[in-house]
């Protein structure tokens, strides 16, 4: 029986493989430092994005049946990003859901944007709801509110997604969740009354 000597061909060359991986991992462990001083550095801050306007463009409520009714909605939002960090944001898309009592109406949806270091732009989306039918209790109690009322609550709920980039790099997202209380009056065509939280803070 004979046993495989290596050759000095494939022993150099485990050998150059050996080096080009430890090269490959050290040139990894420098981009990795050079990354977390630069985020030292920078200190980044979690983007602010706030609802500063509702505006209610239509609003209807009819019975279709006894213990139905459909409702048709037309919400305009306009939101205030602020970015205070040294480096830019970049903002992937987001989509706000419109309640009445739990149930999701409509969805409105903004789409993904990029926001340069020390800067403030507004971005804004339509929520349309076409004659969504509510049964029994819920028409009931739409129709009472918005009839008998004036007042009818709704609620808007959303989660932004955002990223800071750093010198070409892209960090972990982040995230803030929108929660909004609004009240309408459907005589008005108005909102009469916003209250929001965002990650629990309310503002």
């Amino acid at each position: 029986m004979s046993t495989r000597v290596p050759t000095r061909a494939s022993a150099s060359f485990r050998g150059c493989f050996c080096c080009l991986f430890l090269l490959f991992v050290c040139i990894a462990l420098l981009i990795l430092v050079i990354i977390l001083v630069i985020v030292l550095a920078v200190k980044p801050k979690k983007p602010e994005f706030d609802l500063q306007q509702v505006e209610v463009q239509y609003v209807g409520i009819s019975p279709t049946t006894p213990s139905s009714a459909a409702v048709s909605l037309t919400i305009h939002m306009l939101f205030t990003a602020v970015n205070d960090n040294k480096v830019g944001i970049k903002y992937s898309e987001s989509k706000f859901t419109v309640m009445y009592r739990g149930i999701p109406l409509g969805r409105g949806i903004v789409p993904g944007f990029y926001q340069p270091a020390h800067s403030v732009r507004q971005v804004e989306t339509t929520i349309a709801v076409d004659r969504v039918s509510l049964l029994q209790t819920d028409a009931a109690n739409l129709i009472r509110d918005a009839s008998l009322n004036d007042r009818v609550e709704l609620r808007v709920e959303g989660d932004i997604g955002a990223k800071i980039r750093i010198l070409g790099f892209t960090s972990p997202g982040v995230q803030v969740s929108v929660d909004c209380a609004i009240v309408i009056s459907p005589r008005k065509q108005a909102v009469t009354s916003k209250q929001c939280g965002f990650d629990g803070l309310s503002v």
